[in-house]
């Protein structure tokens, strides 16, 4: 703006005390003042349009998260419930002690369902900053497989776990989701297979975590509905891996993973 006010003086050729130079200052100083505000005004605007892009972003990927947990936890303990209710029927007169125990699996089920849902409800309430943040339950990972097998075994499903010596110390991410996939795999296995027995294979090689979970049931292409496996291929590829589900040519049922683990990784 200087510039244009030495220019346009020199233009004119008057002098410094000529009304019409006071005139041409006060027109530039006007319009210098109005660049300086657009400009600052466009980017305000412009940053509070970014910051709420990536305020909805977070918004959006932890609703995504959260709803991927209640499903995953949900799904496998109702899984539990609906078969070990739907054996406890069938043998209530015929072998009462097998739908006891039926009936004592659906309760530990449930009360552990529902304190892990107050859990995690309770966290997303505490919206007081003087709060502070509430006590996180451990996530669960791989060293929880074998729970899992024994859950799945008390519903009528055996689980064989082979890990080849185990896999070792995996980053949090990468061990929370995959046994969230192993989860979600072995409960559509006692929902839909028709069998009573699947494999489950862990191995670490090539800087990344390979998993399989593979059953002998009356397989079928995925049908599209449910969340289950769009769930677990989210999942996998949130952390840049692999994934895929479907019938194997021998019969039965494939789910297998990979993830690549980060450079340095244990």
């Amino acid at each position: 703006m200087l510039v244009l006010q030495i220019a346009g003086v020199a233009t004119l050729q008057i002098g410094a005390a000529d009304p019409q130079v006071w005139a041409l200052q006060y027109v530039l100083a006007m319009v210098a003042a109005w660049f300086v505000g657009n400009s600052v005004r466009q980017r305000r605007r412009f940053a509070e349009a970014r910051q709420a892009e990536t305020a909805h972003a977070a918004v959006q990927a932890e609703r995504l998260r959260i709803a991927r947990e209640l499903h995953d936890m949900i799904a496998h303990s109702m899984g539990v419930i609906a078969m070990q209710a739907g054996m406890g029927r069938r043998v209530i007169d015929s072998r009462p002690e097998e739908a006891r125990q039926a009936l004592a699996v659906i309760e530990d089920t449930g009360r552990e369902t529902l304190t892990a849902l107050r859990r995690m409800l309770g966290t997303l309430r505490r919206a007081e900053p003087a709060a502070g943040p509430a006590p996180l339950d451990p996530a669960p990972g791989l060293a929880d497989l074998d729970r899992l097998a024994e859950r799945s075994r008390d519903a009528g499903l055996r689980v064989e776990v082979r890990d080849g010596g185990g896999v070792g110390a995996l980053p949090p991410d990468v061990d929370l989701s995959a046994y969230r996939v192993i989860q979600e795999a072995v409960t559509n296995v006692a929902r839909h297979a028709g069998t009573d027995r699947c494999e489950v294979v862990v191995e670490r090689h090539s800087g990344a975590l390979v998993i399989e979970i593979l059953d002998s049931g009356r397989g079928g292409a995925p049908t599209g509905r449910g969340y289950g496996i769009p769930g677990m291929r989210e999942r996998v590829s949130l952390l840049g891996g692999d994934f895929a589900a479907g019938p194997r040519p021998d019969g039965g049922f494939r789910v297998a993973a990979r993830i690549p683990l980060p450079a340095g990784a244990p």
